[in-house]
């Protein structure tokens, strides 16, 4: 008989937790029932939770690809008229993925258990996010989950299809910079030392060594005595930034400065207005207010700058006011995208035109990131050819000063 892990509330309102002993997930529940206990969580300790000593959880992150195909397997399934409870215990079994295979028969089980589906799945934040939440709420109550459904996958799939690009764009000019540095060390590190007694046995003889030459021995020098200490520096450096940076202040100063880059910058700002606008649209679309769908589309723009102006514009809706003007005082949205907003409020046409928004923006940045790439390839093959020229020449100088004081 497998031990159910759950958590509870006591008939006095404190919190309760532990593990149980029953047959299914719908026996743990009424045997706690029982024992007056409202219950809060409910999981088989056996379900893909790895725990280390010390209550540390590592969950495995779900794909959003299969995600999206299991929302869309939902949708089809209830509009072939399969039950939802039928539906979600099919999704639930033929699911390849075991973890979300789990969070599917859970919520089953909450659906059978009186819950609402939206409901069910706010239980799973780590899984759905609030924008899955509140188009199945929207759909629910609108008499139109299977659309909200598809249209939900639709919108997780060009987010990845989009964040794939920018992966790929990227991973060649990654590879050259880690290909780059580890050959600079290998060359600085191995091979340099191996000329350091010809070198001293110059320096002996009254020949000077040139500047290069020198430099390139501090560094070496530097990197064989304390290559660890400064490896384990710039790990703990890494670690206090990274920090630094989840703070409020260290995000906003994060994003001020990636808004700014040369090069990077535009496709930073760009890609954060296609994230709201896109998820605003699909949330108007799907009948969620107006301010609740600034709220979470605000969240997912991915830039505190932005996030903040968008809050501002849903205190000026609080006060009866338009969409547009305190955007456009932010002065962070496109005058071109302010235009299509302003006229789109005027029309009552705000959800079709932001995702229009959004499709363009994503074709645009799509043609910025190809133009960064075929920037930043030469410019990572110069740089590791500077240093490895700067190697050679360090190493080479003397010998060719040698020569020439021999003739």
């Amino acid at each position: 008989m497998p031990d159910f892990l759950y958590r509870a509330k006591t008939a006095s309102g404190k919190n309760t937790q532990g593990t149980i002993s029953a047959a299914s997930h719908r026996e743990a529940l009424a045997l706690l029932t029982q024992q007056a206990l409202f219950p809060l969580e409910v999981r088989d300790q056996s379900v893909s939770r790895f725990k280390i000593p010390f209550s540390i959880e590592f969950k495995r992150r779900i794909k959003a690809e299969v995600i999206a195909d299991a929302l869309t397997q939902l949708a089809d399934l209830l509009a072939n008229g399969v039950p939802m409870l039928e539906s979600l215990r099919i999704l639930a079994d033929q699911t390849v993925d075991k973890r979300l295979s789990a969070v599917m028969g859970e919520i089953r089980d909450a659906v059978e258990n009186g819950a609402s589906l939206d409901d069910a799945i706010a239980e799973h934040s780590d899984v759905f996010s609030p924008l899955t939440v509140n188009m199945v709420r929207a759909g629910m109550e609108g008499a139109f989950l299977e659309e909200a459904l598809e249209r939900i996958a639709a919108f997780m799939r060009k987010q990845n299809e989009l964040r794939g690009k920018v992966t790929s764009a990227m991973t060649y000019p990654a590879m050259l910079m880690i290909v780059g540095c580890l050959v600079a060390i290998f060359l600085i590190v191995v091979i340099v030392p191996m000329f350091e007694t010809f070198f001293n046995r110059l320096e002996r003889s009254g020949a000077g060594l040139p500047l290069v030459t020198i430099i390139l021995l501090a560094i070496s020098e530097v990197l064989t005595r304390f290559g660890l200490i400064i490896l384990v520096g710039i790990a703990a450096s890494v670690l206090a930034i990274r920090q630094w940076l989840s703070s409020e202040t260290g995000s906003y100063v994060l994003d001020t400065v990636k808004l700014r880059l040369p090069i990077a910058g535009p496709i930073f700002h760009e890609s954060a207005i296609s994230r709201f606008c896109r998820v605003l649209g699909t949330l108007l679309r799907n009948g969620v207010p107006i301010l609740r769908s600034l709220e979470i589309s605000s969240a997912s723009a991915g830039n505190k700058l932005l996030e903040k102006a968008i809050q501002d514009s849903a205190e000026n809706i609080s006060a009866g006011n338009l969409l547009s003007q305190p955007l456009a005082d932010s002065e962070l949205v496109p005058d071109q995208v302010m235009a299509m907003i302003k006229v789109a409020e005027e029309s009552n046409t705000l959800d079709e035109v932001l995702v229009k928004i959004s499709d363009r923006m994503d074709k645009k940045i799509e043609r910025r990131l190809d133009m960064m790439v075929r920037l930043i390839e030469p410019i990572m093959l110069l740089t590791i050819g500077a240093v490895v020229m700067f190697v050679i020449a360090g190493v080479l100088l003397p010998v060719v000063d040698l020569n020439s004081a021999i003739e």
